[in-house]
């Protein structure tokens, strides 16, 4: 599981004209087999367009982005993309969404993996419910689950967790992480919120105001489960805020 992601002299804009913008400028950096990296930076900055071109959903104006030394052209199936808005198919119960991303699988195998990560995620008994029948942190669950069933090699996350309230953002937070620490696929996370970088990463990276670029790599060497209120990551979340402008008390 997993692969490595090298990003090399990457720049893209939008636009032309009078109306260009560029969104990320000779931007070049590395994630490791199985790594969990978080991406955090001000609105606006690039951090999705990022994760588009990691995902091959865009392509960069210049530079290139490599997926086990391939370049990346096209989406494939060894990433998966979650997103905040959610992609559950709203007319298909649980069960067939996760089965719609099990396409190829013999079916044999079919009930048995879609029943092992419905247990894994904590929906077991909501099989059959479509998606208005559930709460927006079990739909949430369904988007992790679904995901996670095609055994993908990466995984993008693009603020997943922004549209839950905190306590079912910690909770499925850290039911994401046991799955990950099982499965291991090389994880990019895309977040505004510092501290859920420092709960999950193994290291996180500060982006500067757009046009992007890495500014900071922060090491988040904790052992799991992590206590935010360790003085080590404490020091971690002030030094972030620090590059991105702010502080503790702008953010508490």
């Amino acid at each position: 599981m997993g692969a490595d992601v090298s990003v090399k002299g990457v720049w893209k804009r939008f636009g032309a004209g009078d109306g260009e913008v560029s969104a990320l400028e000779d931007m070049s950096f590395t994630v490791g087999v199985g790594e969990f990296v978080a991406i955090v930076g001000p609105s606006g900055c690039g951090k999705s367009t990022l994760l588009k071109l990691l995902a091959g959903f865009e392509q960069p104006d210049r530079g290139e982005v490599l997926i086990d030394g391939r370049p990346v052209l096209a989406p494939s199936r060894r990433g998966i993309m979650i997103a905040q808005r959610g992609s559950v198919f709203p007319w298909m119960t649980v069960r067939q969404n996760l089965d719609l991303a099990l396409d190829g699988t013999p079916d044999p195998d079919r009930h048995q993996i879609i029943a092992q990560h419905v247990n894994l995620v904590g929906l077991a008994g909501f099989e059959e419910r479509y998606p208005h029948e559930l709460s927006g942190g079990m739909l949430q669950r369904v988007e992790v689950a679904r995901a996670l069933v095609a055994k993908p090699d990466l995984l993008y996350m693009d603020e997943p967790f922004g549209a839950l309230d905190a306590l079912t953002r910690l909770s499925v937070r850290n039911e994401l992480l046991r799955i990950l620490t099982r499965d291991r696929p090389t994880c990019l996370l895309v977040t505004h919120d510092v501290e859920e970088a420092l709960h999950v990463a193994d290291r996180v990276f500060v982006m500067t105001p757009r046009p992007a670029r890495v500014a900071l790599v922060v090491d988040v060497t904790a052992p799991r489960p992590r206590r935010m209120s360790s003085p080590e990551l404490v020091g971690l979340k002030e030094r972030i805020l620090t590059e991105l402008g702010l502080s503790a008390a702008d953010v508490t």
